[in-house]
């Protein structure tokens, strides 16, 4: 992401604002770069939750801090510096949920992010499609937190080494350093990926993957357990969260895994689906009615990922009972 800053007179504007005792005023400059900052916190900590929080967090310190800005570097350079430093804040506090770096460890904390909620213009933002989809997300976690915020302020947002340095408070040769690690853990866990996503990629869904998904619904809908296996790759990766790590495992295999735990069975086999998209990437919310319930209830959100024509992930959200990510609870 480029950060010419803002025209001369926004800028005098915001460091008018900064400079006030109005927090309405300064609340209303800073609120345009909410979205950018929750996705940037949301690559830090993989929770749509916690992401919100620190972006709050993020406003809080700045109003606090805002003698301090001096107009020297932009407004939006400013608001990345505390939003990061609050992130590693976070994560130096709740290490018990950073994953072990091995290859069998998983992110449990893992929440998809919904479309609706992204910068709307994903140049201006760098909202580059692939940089926002899970598998990025979750190879992303396996970086310490530190050299995962200089992987993101570099590799992602484009920032110059000398930036990201000022903003870590580190000098340019750590962070040439720990960008050099934290490429070669990212091309271990996102094999076959290209690893450069300064220019952003279409965020539409293709024919392709539309097809798809409404394959995938209507299947479920009928309970065409032939269909469905039809629908998934032989080397799918599937993931359940909250509970389960990432397997590999046969197309057949997977739809047997899911009649074995209840699914498709009598009582449970009455299935209305809605298509949506979320981390940039195609997704169906299921929602299941048992024989006492009038009620279609929310139960899990499956992610997926579409590589010709079959779908080669899929992540499941277990959701049971509650509204989710602005999703109703019922149908």
């Amino acid at each position: 992401m480029t950060d010419a800053g803002l025209p001369g007179a926004d800028k005098a504007a915001f460091i008018a604002a900064a400079r006030s005792n109005d927090t309405a005023q300064f609340a209303l400059i800073t609120e345009r770069y909410r979205r950018e900052l929750q996705v940037h916190c949301y690559r830090m900590l993989a929770n749509y939750e916690d992401a919100q929080d620190m972006t709050q967090e993020t406003f809080l310190r700045a109003w606090n801090k805002r003698e301090s800005f001096k107009g020297h570097a932009a407004p939006r350079t400013w608001l990345y510096r505390i939003a990061t430093n609050a992130c590693l804040d976070f994560l130096e506090k709740r290490n018990d949920r950073t994953p072990l770096p091995d290859a069998d460890s998983e992110v449990g904390y893992l929440q998809p992010y919904p479309d609706q909620m992204l910068p709307e213009d994903p140049q201006e933002s760098a909202v580059a499609r692939e940089t926002i989809e899970l598998a990025f997300i979750v190879a992303v976690q396996h970086l310490p937190p530190r050299q995962r915020a200089v992987f993101i302020l570099r590799d992602v947002l484009g920032w110059p080494a000398s930036k990201a340095a000022g903003v870590l408070e580190l000098t340019v040769a750590s962070v040439t350093s720990a960008l050099q690690r934290a490429r070669v853990t990212m091309r271990e866990r996102l094999p076959g990926r290209r690893l450069d996503w300064r220019s952003p990629t279409t965020h539409e869904l293709s024919d392709d993957e539309r097809g798809v998904v409404k394959s995938y619904i209507d299947a479920h809908e009928r309970n065409d357990l032939d269909g469905l296996t039809a629908l998934l790759r032989d080397d799918l990766r599937f993931m359940m969260l909250p509970g389960s790590g990432t397997v590999d495992v046969t197309a057949k295999d997977a739809v047997d895994g899911w009649v074995a735990g209840g699914l498709f069975q009598p009582g449970n086999d009455d299935w209305r689906c809605v298509a949506t998209t979320v981390n940039r990437m195609p997704a169906a919310v299921l929602y299941l009615r048992t024989p006492d319930d009038p009620e279609y209830r929310l139960l899990n959100i499956a992610v997926l990922r579409i590589v010709d024509g079959k779908i080669a992930e899929l992540t499941g959200f277990d959701v049971t009972g509650k509204p989710w990510l602005g999703l109703p609870a019922t149908l």
